[in-house]
């Protein structure tokens, strides 16, 4: 007779079974095109949105069909986002940007991130953190909020290159946000493991963000009455009425009644920053990444790092590829914690970090096991939770955006009235005195997003981006060796097994630290058993990882057929769309 034990042995033993089975059929029943794909690659001849969530994929569409640009299509989707996954953005976070203007032949770059409070002194923060007990500025509550971005970038792209009327842009995310939408599925779990951690938080979360205080469910019709309301302002009154009229009015009033240092003079001084990207080329593509104080230009040093290794024929996903990928990654973030900054506050050595040079020389670092000790480079070089979308339309132009409150929904914060929470991107600022990332007033925090674009010889080729805090600029990496050194098409290179290694000192910690212990690497379960083994055999720490490998949507210009393909990622919600 089976026993309890025997019994749950047996069901693991079928259930693994099963998955891979599952697995292989996927792969065999695909008779054309790429095995490892999930789907088919969207492709059509006038416009293409990709987004994290279906409905705003058809309301940029929608925009692009009723006479909107790329740029019209990217703001009405973010604005949709911004009700529908308010888990990963929302107009109290901050905006990056790429276009592609189709007229002028050129890439623009856009930092719409926010500042810290001008009344905020180090000092003073401090001592809010003794009161706490804390040494770091903590994840929710008032003190980590900085200066929302996100309505600056929307005008500030709409006023260079837009062409609907923003009422028009903002129409379809009003008409959802007071009749409603059904929650998807992705959406639903990151919402309800949101609320219990944020509804404490002073202001109106519980009541903007729950239902008799429970996060929606699956397919329930969730309203945002409040946010249409704010919206219509927008619409109706401009950027302004976010930075110096009423709104602005109504959060210094929110923060002083509740121990915030958010002011009226802090959103009246607020600007976003036209910005040139940084590109660097990899075997005839160029990576165009934003200068910090984002994280882009990590994703620019690895290639510059690779570009020494023959990737293609170690293989994908072999223990050699796997080995040298992770490796470049660890060397590259400890530049990322030392040199990642506001550079208006801190001079930083960006264009030596990402030279084909410097590169090399990293590279020579690299050995044949994992190293454990990692360093970042000479400072005498200066001798210095997410929503991505892209959009493509008929005349050429595209956009790559990212935008963000980070920690899923943020500090948790809401300004009763006005229907979105505050981001908690003061939180990536470092306390320590000597680092360049030292909180300062009025300073833009180390920031994570970070939006990508690909150009072939000199024309535009892909517009993408990886979501999710550090897997953003491995993502970046991933997506581009995999569709250059392994031949894959724009979905798979997506919906293939990824990598994260974790552990490499942030941007928040001491400027004395380093990485000492090797850090660690999860993988998704579809990687080889023996490359698992075998990498482990050279002395990485290999875990299983469980949804932490970001959110890929893209979008890629067929130059010879003179067509759009579109991705859109496996593990999210979303999708791509064209017509």
């Amino acid at each position: 007779m089976l026993n309890v034990t025997m019994l749950r042995t047996i069901k693991t033993i079928s259930l693994i079974i099963t998955s891979l089975t599952c697995f292989d059929l996927l792969a065999a029943d695909r008779i054309t095109g790429h095995p490892e794909a999930t789907r088919s690659e969207i492709i059509a001849p006038n416009a293409m949105a990709a987004t994290s969530q279906p409905l705003a994929t058809q309301i940029a569409l929608d925009v692009m069909k009723n006479g909107g640009n790329a740029i019209d299509a990217a703001i009405a989707a973010n604005a949709a986002l911004g009700l529908m996954e308010p888990t990963g953005s929302g107009i109290g976070g901050d905006l990056y940007a790429i276009v592609w203007d189709a007229k002028s032949q050129k890439l623009y770059g856009l930092n719409a991130s926010g500042r810290s409070p001008l009344s905020l002194s180090y000092t003073q923060l401090a001592a809010e953190l003794k009161k706490l007990n804390r040494k770091n500025i903590p994840p929710y509550g008032v003190l980590p909020i900085s200066v929302p971005g996100a309505v600056d970038g929307w005008f500030e792209l709409h006023k260079k290159f837009g062409q609907l009327p923003m009422n028009q842009i903002l129409q379809p995310a009003i008409s959802y946000a007071e009749k409603g939408f059904p929650v998807s599925e992705l959406i639903t779990y990151y919402w309800d493991r949101s609320v219990p951690r944020l509804s404490p938080q002073v202001g109106a979360f519980k009541d903007t963000f729950t239902i008799n205080g429970k996060a929606p469910q699956k397919g329930q019709i969730f309203k945002n009455p409040e946010l249409a309301n704010t919206y219509k302002l927008l619409a109706k009154k401009g950027r302004d009425i976010f930075y110096k009229g009423l709104i602005a009015n109504q959060i210094d009033r929110f923060m002083r009644a509740n121990g915030g240092y958010l002011r009226y003079e802090d959103f009246a001084q607020h600007k976003s920053d036209w910005v040139e990207p940084l590109g660097v080329e990899y075997k005839g593509h160029t990576l165009w990444e934003l200068p910090p104080n984002g994280q882009g230009i990590a994703a620019l040093q690895m290639l510059q790092i690779l570009k020494n290794f023959d990737l293609k024929s170690m293989g994908f996903n072999s223990p050699e590829s796997l080995h040298t990928l992770i490796e470049a990654k660890k060397l590259v973030f400890e530049d990322r914690a030392k040199f990642y900054v506001d550079t208006d506050f801190s001079k930083q050595p960006i264009a030596q970090l990402i030279s084909e040079n410097y590169g090399k020389e990293r590279a020579k670092l690299i050995g044949k096991r994992a190293a454990l000790r990692v360093e970042a480079g000479n400072k005498n070089l200066l001798e210095g939770d997410t929503i991505y979308l892209t959009t493509a339309d008929s005349a050429g132009n595209m956009v790559s955006l990212i935008q963000s409150n980070y920690r899923g929904m943020g500090s948790g914060v809401v300004v009763p009235g006005l229907g979105f929470g505050f981001q908690d991107r003061g939180q990536l600022f470092s306390m320590d005195k000597e680092h360049a990332n030292v909180y300062e007033p009025g300073k833009r925090p180390f920031h994570t997003i970070i939006p990508a674009f690909v150009t072939k010889g000199g024309k535009p080729f892909m517009s993408y981006g990886v979501m999710g805090g550090a897997m953003q600029p491995q993502g970046h990496v991933q997506i581009l060796v995999n569709m250059i050194d392994y031949g894959m098409g724009l979905q798979e290179a997506g919906d293939v097994a990824r990598w994260q290694h974790l552990g490499s000192t942030e941007p928040t910690e001491s400027q004395a630290k380093y990485l000492t212990n090797g850090g660690y690497v999860e993988l998704e379960s579809t990687v080889p058993q023996a490359t698992v083994r075998a990498l482990k055999q050279l002395g990485h720490d290999i875990r299983t990882g469980n949804g932490g490998f970001g959110g890929y949507q893209a979008i890629m210009w067929d130059d010879k057929n003179k067509v759009y393909y579109g991705a859109s990622e496996s593990r999210k919600d979303g999708q791509a769309a064209g017509y």
